[in-house]
């Protein structure tokens, strides 16, 4: 079995959780993993990686996502999030029209200072785990993008519901807490949801209870998505027949073997034998391709 569920991933389960999960319900030995981080408390799309697709982790974690959070404003918690204790509390004397107004200040390429209850590493540690012993380090901000963010209303007690939509490597907590300070009276992410992540969308997205049900079924791999179906945003190259036998020892394709030539500019592109997804290669600057990660198989072909 090999390509991607998409699943959606409860709150209060670990994202980790949900692997162990699908793993339980496929044949033993099959690999299994996941395409980006859920917190245990955010719900939404989990795209799960299956056999070979764990291969292709890299080409869909930095897609587009997008993610509908709720910010409380007037209470800082020390996680930035509604699990966390409470560090400081403001009188709120700013409402709607003034939130709309501070959001484009938070678009476009923005610096944010990861938060200490998180997985980035100091010194081979985890930030979470330092924090969660009383411990704190200076960090240094990092650049990210955030493509949009769509005011979507009102939900009363200074509860605001926003729809972001950005790259990888943004911690919606902290834009929701910077955008409380920047109202000067403080914020924290009340929850979050990720709707969409590259292609999976939520609306697709099964539920634990339902892959459980494929699996009781032997239907499960009826709901895999196919392994390129993910990575349509990388140039694509074909071979033909007369190439099997390169494509078949993972050996560099050479030009006069491409039905088109490959693009110089781009890092990987996608391999095809005849109609098959044979896997991603690297482009060299004598025009062949080089294989990072062969994946085809015979039983593939249409």
């Amino acid at each position: 079995m090999n390509g991607f569920l998409n699943v959606c991933k409860p709150t209060g389960r670990t994202s980790s959780d949900l692997v162990v999960f699908v793993r339980k319900r496929l044949p033993k030995g099959t690999a299994v993993g996941h395409g980006g981080t859920l917190d245990p408390e955010a719900s939404g799309v989990l795209p799960v990686c299956v056999g070979s697709a764990t291969r292709l982790f890299d080409y869909i974690i930095d897609k587009q996502k997008i993610y509908e959070a709720r910010i409380k404003l007037g209470v800082q918690t020390d996680t930035q999030d509604a699990t966390g204790r409470v560090v400081e509390e403001r009188p709120v004397e700013v409402g709607e029209a003034e939130l709309v107004a501070a959001l484009p200040a938070f678009t476009g390429e923005i610096e944010q200072i990861p938060p200490m209850y998180s997985a980035v590493k100091r010194d081979g540690r985890r930030l979470y785990q330092l924090a969660r012993k009383g411990q704190s380090v200076a960090l240094e901000s990092r650049r990210c993008r955030v493509d949009a963010i769509e005011y979507l209303g009102a939900e009363g007690d200074d509860t605001y519901a926003l729809r972001i939509t950005c790259g990888k490597g943004v911690y919606i907590r902290t834009l929701c807490h910077d955008i409380g300070l920047a109202l000067g009276c403080g914020a924290h992410m009340r929850s979050l949801s990720r709707v969409a992540a590259g292609i999976f969308k939520i609306e697709d997205a099964l539920t634990p209870e339902k892959v459980d049900a494929l699996a009781r079924e032997d239907r499960l791999s009826e709901a895999l998505i196919p392994l390129d179906a993910p990575l349509g945003h990388l140039p694509a190259v074909r071979v033909g027949e007369k190439s099997r036998h390169a494509v078949l020892n993972g050996n560099p394709l050479r030009p006069q073997w491409l039905e088109s030539p490959a693009p110089t500019d781009a890092a990987a592109v996608r391999v095809y034998l005849n109609d098959a997804f044979a896997g991603i290669g690297a482009p060299q600057p004598d025009g062949s391709v080089k294989f990072r990660a062969m994946l085809y198989r015979p039983e593939d072909e249409r």
